[in-house]
C-alpha cells in the first residue's frame, strides 16, 4: 500500500492504473485492487480513469503537524521542567475523550508511567485530560463524557457532575491534580498550553510516585511551563 502512495510525485496531477503499477512495481491487477480499497477509505480520489491523493490524507496531515510542532517547541521547556522537578514530564492532545501522549521526557527512575508517546489514556482519569476540559468549549465536554466514565482504579471519578465540578476549580487554579485516578500508587499535576481564544491547544504534567511527588510544591512549575509554551506557540502561528 505504501508503494502506492509513494508512486505519487509532487508534480502530478493525476496517475492511472497503469503507471501507478510500473512506479510501485507492482502488478496492475494488485494497484487496482489496492486503488478500490483506497477510494472507499478517502485515501485516494477518482476521476474517470485517473487517481489523486484523497482528502483524508490531508486531514491526517494536519492531526500530524500539531504533534510535530508541539514537540519542537516543548521539549526545552519539558527538559527544563524536569530538571526542576527531578520527575518525570508528559505532553499530551486532546482527542475527543482521550488523551493522545506526544512526548515524555523521563525523570525519576522508579516511577513507570502508564502509557508510552502515541499511547490514550481516557481523559476524564488523567490530569492533562482534565487541564484541556476544563478550557474546552461545552460540547467537548459533553461529547467526553457522554459515553461514560470508565473506572481504571478505585479513585477514578466516574460521576459527570462530580467531574464539571472539578473543572471548574482547575479552570481557577490554572492546574489540575490527579491522584491514584488513573493508575494506583502514581499522581500527577498538568495545565493546559492555550492557543487563540484561550482554547486549549495541549497540555503538559509533571507525574510521579505518590509518595515521591508534592503536587504543591510542582505546580508553579507546571503552570509555568504551560504559560510559556502557550506564549511560543502563539507567537509562531501568528
Amino acid at each position: 500500500m505504501t508503494a502506492v502512495f509513494d508512486a505519487f510525485g509532487e508534480q502530478d496531477d493525476g496517475l492511472g492504473v497503469s503507471e501507478l503499477a510500473r512506479r510501485a512495481n507492482l502488478p496492475k491487477s494488485t494497484v487496482s485492487r489496492i486503488a478500490t480499497d483506497l477510494v472507499a477509505q478517502r485515501f485516494l480520489d477518482r476521476d474517470g480513469d485517473l487517481l489523486y491523493l484523497g482528502v483524508r490524507l490531508f486531514e491526517l496531515g494536519q492531526t500530524v503537524e500539531l504533534p510535530r510542532r508541539l514537540r519542537q517547541r516543548a521539549l526545552p521547556v519539558m527538559k527544563e521542567l524536569r530538571d526542576v522537578t527531578h520527575q518525570t514530564v508528559h505532553l499530551a492532545v486532546l482527542d475527543e475523550s482521550d488523551v493522545v501522549v506526544v512526548a515524555v521526557m523521563r525523570g525519576e527512575p522508579a516511577f513507570r508511567p502508564p502509557v508510552r508517546i502515541g499511547g490514550r489514556l481516557p481523559a476524564h482519569a488523567t490530569a492533562l485530560g482534565k487541564a484541556m476540559l476544563a478550557y474546552s468549549p461545552h460540547d467537548a465536554v459533553v461529547r467526553a463524557t457522554s459515553c461514560g466514565l470508565q473506572r481504571r482504579t478505585p479513585h477514578t471519578i466516574t460521576e459527570p457532575p462530580t467531574l464539571l465540578r472539578q473543572l471548574v476549580d482547575i479552570r481557577a487554579l490554572g492546574f489540575a491534580v490527579e491522584r491514584e485516578e488513573c493508575a494506583l500508587e502514581l499522581t500527577c499535576i498538568a495545565s493546559a498550553i492555550l492557543g487563540h481564544g484561550g482554547l486549549p491547544t495541549a497540555a503538559i504534567s509533571v507525574a510521579g510516585t505518590v509518595g515521591g511527588l508534592v503536587p504543591d510544591r510542582v505546580a508553579p512549575a507546571v503552570r509555568a511551563a504551560a504559560a510559556t509554551l502557550s506564549r511560543r506557540l502563539m507567537a509562531s502561528a501568528s
